[in-house]
């Protein structure tokens, strides 16, 4: 007989024999037997009632434990990795900040310290934002001025070195194979091949193809932020350059002596007159091809 039909004919009263020992044997006889004694020890006057079959089965303790549903654990734990990773990513990710100029462009950016960089074009800056307040670091290619917030230190980190201050004024030059420093108010510290040089206001650190130099300069800020390219005691070759890059043309240089070096500036809004400023003073020719070629040449070859 069924485990339930036996409890069900006990509470009735209605055992054989042979069936009383079969209730004998289940597990929870005992249990049963507990309850109707302990109802038997109410006093006559108190109403006993002996509870129903259905009562009783769903108070008997269940023979099998629960199992574990390993994979809800499991998903569950996942989640749990996930969502965390996604917090961890969330507040450590870099949120890169880059700004680029084209010919002829230039951009004023703020920092979230309020530290102001002047962009020159053809060049390109960024920094991470949601580290900016534990580190304040920023990556450059081209040129820019930077007026810098005081407090920890700032790091402009270029191809060919590090610049480091805590709050100042300097312009960084770093394009092909010129690499030049100029501070206009504070200290700036130079790191350029693990070789630390500190300029203070009115010095520079031109370092070009590899050839070290420190000079003097007496201007407050970069011409460039005038619109205006300045040089001293500089190739003419490199001038040339420069011409190439602010008028983003084809310059073809023949001359003579390859050693001639300029001192002046050339305006960046006016490709004649800068033509002229360029020339003048070596003698030297020039034509205007059209407007992405020029040539320069000494009349004397």
């Amino acid at each position: 007989m069924k485990k339930d039909d036996l409890i069900q004919k006990w509470l009735r009263n209605e055992l054989t024999n042979e069936e009383q020992a079969a209730f004998n044997t289940l597990e929870d006889a005992s249990f049963l037997e507990e309850i109707i004694q302990e109802g038997q020890r109410f006093k006559a006057d108190k109403h006993i009632s002996i509870p129903s079959f259905e009562s009783l089965n769903n108070r008997l303790p269940s023979k099998k434990p629960p199992q574990t549903n390993w994979l809800l654990v499991v998903s569950k734990i996942a989640a749990v990795f996930i969502i965390g990773l996604g917090i961890f990513y969330f507040f450590n990710a870099k949120q890169v900040n880059a700004f680029n100029t084209q010919y002829a462009e230039s951009k004023t950016i703020t920092l979230p310290d309020n530290s102001i960089v002047e962009l020159n074009e053809f060049s390109h800056l960024e920094y991470n934002s949601n580290t900016w307040k534990k580190q304040r670091s920023l990556q450059l290619k081209g040129e820019a001025f930077f007026d810098v917030e005081k407090g920890m230190r700032f790091d402009v980190i270029t191809k060919n070195g590090i610049i480091s201050v805590l709050g100042t004024e300097f312009n960084v030059l770093d394009r092909d194979s010129i690499f030049k420093v100029s501070c206009y108010e504070g200290l700036v510290q130079v790191n350029y091949k693990n070789k630390i040089t500190k300029l203070p206001v009115g010095k520079e650190l031109s370092i070009i193809k590899g050839i070290e130099q420190k000079t003097s300069t007496i201007l407050s800020q970069p011409k460039w932020l005038k619109n205006m390219s300045v040089f001293e005691n500089v190739l003419l070759s490199q001038v040339v350059a420069e011409l190439e890059q602010q008028y983003s043309i084809k310059a073809q240089l023949s001359i003579q002596n390859s050693d001639l070096k300029f001192t002046g500036a050339f305006t960046n809004n006016n490709l004649e007159k800068a033509l002229k400023s360029i020339t003048l003073p070596f003698n030297l020719s020039y034509e205007i091809k059209n407007k992405q070629h020029v040539i320069i040449w000494d009349e004397q070859l």
